[in-house]
């Protein structure tokens, strides 16, 4: 170009007349012409380039489109009444999605004809010339989504938006997109232009009506926002409705509305609705505009007072579900599926979409609205019978759970006084351990009263079911302790928490890590857990790990070990951790949706499991075995008599919060976990508590679930496969008394022999310390080891006397009968005694000292499961804080240990176990 440039300038100075001058003229012209020639000609080379592979392209991503019949076309374009359908897992249906108000089909003749004008010029003022879409409005569309310049125009005409209304998903990606182009132009060609405008008018959504409920159709939305026939709507009353699909949350003039319960829906009126009014003027513009109405039409229609002519809010009549729980729970799972596809298609982080309230409410809008509209089918994993089966059972027995109080409130909505009953409510799940589905769930006692899903959305205190998870396991994958290992059981005093036992006892004696399990004492309890924070554990890996996410300082806080958290546990949380033990030692996430598919059929979700190592089977396998002591002989060995099946693969853990707030009981075979929780939602600020011998209420009714689930499904449980021991596991023959190797002790100048009394001891990493005078135990002080010793060696003085440090002036052994667990001193259809607790006398003329006390907690007929004890803040090691006075659980008056009070509301109508060979599990 230079040279070409210095060429023409040499000529120019090269002129010597004007004959010279216009031959160079001419010249230079016909270089400039050929030069703009060959620009246009390489561009249009480009750009066909360009039209080629984007048809390419187009034609890539539609070639595996199946192409719809004309017939099939109508069909799905004319339904208005397609909507999402839920299904359990064997494919019987569920139910369809209730759509918030049915559409209602209408003519186009029926319509009022400024609507057709309204919505004709404000969508697509062309609609009648084009043929389905316009090329320049597409290719705009096109530069300014890849550019980000320019107006978010879509390009969209009528005939695609109906379309994409009927016949696809909402997601933005180039391929829906290519492929609503594509039936676009072929609906153009199979119907007229009144068809199509006709269709599109009956699949639109309008937003919100007077009742809240989201209206689909012009017919239903002039309805319910004026009253009126479709056909009587006046001018102004057209363009506010034509206006509304835009964007139909933002523009309608009402809100939805519910009770506390989610059980009455009513519409109010937007404090602002100023909004619908501007877009409404701009759709009465527009049809000016294109001359659809005149001058004086649309004057009169801007001062037309659509306020007042709009309807008063009134309450949406209500409709029955016959799986309300399961209902909610997939609509709402399904919801968040479509709302993170959605955001992804769009390029943005769910987490963000999260903090942004407004933003979240557009996706959930958008994602809800396609659900209700559009025909996806959501498969869950939900087995029918067994979920049936599991809720008979609940409410059969819902009566025994405890009182309903009743009780006067205000209704946080009206500010009313009002009428409430407050039931003992119940949350249940039932889990396959190696897949991680929900087969089975209960959410409540009563749907109708309360949609809140107590299984999935009511977070609450564990209470001392998180025992196994959050201290001994962890102690026992680190080398801390074996399963006879002594923990002290002494008064104690961390700053000032001082945690006691059920009913503010303490046991006044040295416990094993086995029997603190099974017969779920705090003291011991909260020993270890500081025990394993001076060593440097972290419980926090193991938990999240589990799917159970809890602050720093909660785990700083030495009541966490007995349920002392500040936001509690879900029944699933808590039901998919303790699955991990079953699953030996590898977390499987759980979940109850398996896949969706869009209204054309293709899979846009399927359920990706994800495993985890948490802890080794080795450790797993050791967790087991004592838990096993929990139903044969410990807090749940009720159960050996109340299940009817094999106990003897089975473990569990019991828990109560404090006060009797909670009362949960999980239990496991190889194949299933089942978690039972019960007590009081607490929803208006009341303060009711369960009755005392709650953890036989709750057992029962677990053992009343599980005997119906087995008797439909033996298959689920997986009763017969036992736990075999995996390399690795070390056994060591102790000292009863202390956890140690036999051995020999100095006492009173004298040296002495210890090995009366004997049992074996579990251990994965290390071993026992040998016999010694002092430190076997951990937490025992001094004093504690002189009052062991010389009780061991005949004084009486006390040792292993159960202690009451509160005001009641019960004796122990009526506080553990009281607090009952139902426990039957050793009675068990189970055999598995092996390594159980198992006691190996070496002189028959000898007795155990810890069978010899009538005061031993240990073979009392009561349990040590619930109680107060004394609040505080205390500070071990790790400075903890929280409370144990409960021997299932509890926190400190600090910590709150119940937080489903106030939870947002969402039952229905309706031999040794341990020693065979040894099977793969979960991720092994």
């Amino acid at each position: 170009m230079k040279n070409l440039w210095n060429s023409i300038v040499n000529s120019f100075k090269s002129i010597h007349s004007w004959s010279d001058f216009a031959n160079k003229a001419n010249l230079t012209i016909e270089v400039i012409r050929r030069i703009v020639l060959y620009t246009i000609a390489g561009l249009l080379i480009l750009l066909s380039l360009a039209i080629g592979l984007g048809m390419g392209y187009v034609s890539a991503l539609t070639t595996q489109v199946a192409v719809p019949t004309k017939h099939e076309m109508k069909t799905q374009l004319q339904d208005v009444n397609n909507s999402a359908t839920l299904y359990f897992a064997d494919g019987s249906k569920v139910e369809n999605l209730q759509k918030d108000l049915e559409g209602k089909k209408v003519s186009l003749s029926e319509m009022s004809p400024y609507l057709k004008k309204a919505i004709v010029s404000t969508e697509d003022s062309d609609f009648y010339r084009h043929k389905g879409v316009v090329p320049k409005s597409i290719f705009r569309a096109i530069i300014s989504d890849v550019t980000g310049i320019g107006a978010q125009t879509g390009g969209s005409t009528l005939t695609q938006q109906t379309v994409k209304m009927q016949m696809l998903s909402s997601e933005t990606t180039w391929k829906r997109k290519a492929v609503e182009i594509f039936l676009a132009m072929r609906v153009d060609k199979y119907f007229t232009k009144d068809q199509i405008l006709e269709y599109y008018l009956n699949a639109a959504t309008f937003g919100a009506n007077n009742k809240g409920q989201n209206t689909q159709g012009v017919a239903a939305a002039a309805e319910g926002l004026f009253g009126k026939n479709v056909s009587d709507l006046n001018l102004a009353e057209s363009a506010f409705i034509a206006g509304l699909p835009q964007s139909p949350s933002v523009y309608t003039p009402y809100t939805k509305v519910v009770n506390d319960s989610n059980t009455t829906q009513r519409g109010t009126f937007k404090d602002d609705i100023s909004l619908g009014m501007k877009r409404k003027n701009i759709v009465l513009y527009r049809m000016y505009r294109d001359k659809k109405i005149t001058e004086q039409q649309y004057n009169d229609a801007k001062k037309f007072d659509l306020k007042s002519d709009f309807l008063k809010p009134a309450k949406a009549s209500q409709k029955e579900i016959k799986y309300g729980y399961i209902y909610n729970l997939l609509t709402d799972q399904a919801r968040t599926i479509l709302i993170k596809r959605l955001a992804k298609s769009d390029g943005v982080k769910y987490s963000d979409i999260k903090k942004d309230k407004n933003l979240y409410e557009r996706y959930y809008t958008q994602a809800d609205t396609e659900l209700h509209n559009k025909n996806y089918k959501i498969h869950s994993t939900i087995d029918k019978k067994l979920y049936i089966a599991m809720n008979q059972q609940a409410q059969q027995f819902k009566s025994n759970l405890g009182t309903t109080h009743s009780d006067d409130a205000t209704d946080p909505n009206t500010g009313r006084a009002i009428k409430v009953s407050e039931p003992v409510q119940n949350g249940s799940v039932l889990l396959d351990n190696k897949s991680g589905q929900v087969l089975a769930f209960v959410g409540g006692v009563n749907f109708k009263k309360s949609q809140l899903n107590h299984a999935f959305d009511t977070q609450r205190s564990p209470g001392s079911s998180i025992k196994p998870l959050i201290t001994f396991a962890p102690a026992i994958e680190n080398g801390l302790i074996g399963s006879q290992s002594m923990l002290a059981d002494f008064k104690t005093k961390f700053g000032t928490y001082s945690p006691t036992d059920y009913g503010e006892t303490i046991q006044n004696r040295f416990v094993s890590a086995r029997e603190t399990l099974e017969e779920s004492y705090n003291i011991p309890s909260v020993n270890l857990y500081n025990y394993i924070m001076q060593h440097g554990v972290s419980s926090k890996k193991y938990m999240s790990k589990m799917g159970i996410h809890l602050t720093d300082k909660e785990y700083r806080q030495l009541g966490i070990t007995l349920g002392g958290t500040a936001t509690g546990v879900t029944v699933l949380q808590q039901a998919s951790a303790f699955s991990t033990f079953a699953n030996k030692g590898v977390h499987v996430d759980p979940y109850v949706v398996a896949d969706v598919k869009d209204p054309s059929g293709d899979t846009i979700y399927k359920h990706k499991g994800t495993k985890k190592r948490v802890f080794t089977k080795q450790t797993s396998y050791i967790i087991k075995n004592m838990l096993h002591g929990v139903v044969t002989k410990g807090t749940a060995s009720a159960l050996s008599y109340e299940a009817n099946f094999s106990t003897k693969n089975l473990f569990g853990k019991t828990g109560t919060s404090n006060d009797y707030r909670d009362n949960w009981f999980i239990g496991s075979t190889q194949g299933m976990t089942l978690a039972s929780w019960i007590g009081y939602d607490n929803f208006y600020g009341n303060n009711y508590n369960l009755a005392s011998n709650s953890t036989d209420i709750n057992q029962q009714l677990w053992a009343n679930m599980a005997n119906a689930l087995y008797q439909e499904d033996q298959g689920v449980f997986d009763v017969k496969q036992s736990y075999a021991k995996p390399q690795g596991v070390k056994t060591y023959k102790v000292d009863k008394e202390t956890g140690t190797l036999t051995g020999t002790i100095g006492y009173n100048g004298v040296t002495t022999k210890v090995n009366q009394h004997t049992a074996k001891s579990l251990y994965y990493k290390g071993s026992p310390n040998d016999m010694s005078y002092e430190d076997f135990a951990i937490g025992g002080k001094a004093k504690n080891y002189k009052l062991f010793w010389d009780n061991y060696f005949g004084r009486d003085n006390g040792y292993m006397v159960v202690k009451r440090l509160g005001e009641s002036s019960k004796s122990a052994d009526e506080l553990a009968n009281e607090n009952g667990s139902g426990r039957t001193s050793g009675f068990s259809n189970s055999t598995n005694s092996n390594d159980s607790s198992e006691v190996i006398t070496n002189s028959s003329s000898s007795t155990s000292r810890t069978n010899s006390s009538t005061t031993n907690s240990t073979t009392s007929n009561g349990t040590s499961e619930t109680g107060t004890g004394s609040s505080g803040s205390g500070t071990g090691s790790g400075s903890g804080s929280g409370s144990g006075s409960n021997s299932e659980s509890t926190n400190s008056s600090t910590s709150t240990n119940e937080t489903g009070d106030s939870a947002s509301s969402a039952g229905d109508t309706v031999s040794n176990g341990f020693t065979a060979s040894d099977t793969a599990g979960a991720g092994e």
